[in-house]
């Protein structure tokens, strides 16, 4: 059975290259363009693993994160953080809740995200 993952990201370009690139390596992925979306979408599919961005209209990531955590499957979810905002608070937030990373969108090309989805997602049973 293929893993399956969610990207919760309202730019269009990066969107569109992730799908493509973890679609390519077989995996399922669906995409919601803001929180909103992306929470009901989280909880009706229950993916493996939520790549998750925090500035969207809507609803924010960090408010998506919130609650995601509310819900008992959304308790043990694994989320990336996948954003542009270098606040180190908001970092520290989302870390207690338990996201498995936090990676600054210029810091990182695509390919080290998507081999952190497939290292998270190997390890995940």
């Amino acid at each position: 059975m293929n893993k399956k993952v969610l990207i919760v990201e309202d730019e269009p370009t990066l969107k569109n290259i992730l799908v493509d690139k973890l679609t390519s390596k077989g995996y399922e992925v669906a995409y919601a363009l803001n929180g909103k979306e992306g929470l009901s979408a989280a909880l009706k599919t229950h993916p493996d693993i939520i790549i998750l961005d925090i500035i969207m209209p809507v609803m924010d990531g960090i408010s998506m994160l919130d609650e995601l955590r509310k819900d008992t499957w959304g308790k043990g979810a694994e989320v990336i953080i996948l954003t542009n905002l270098t606040d180190p608070q908001k970092e520290v937030k989302v870390t207690q809740q338990g996201v498995c990373n936090y990676l600054i969108k210029c810091d990182m090309t695509l390919d080290q995200v998507v081999n952190i989805v497939e290292e998270k997602l190997q390890n995940k049973k």
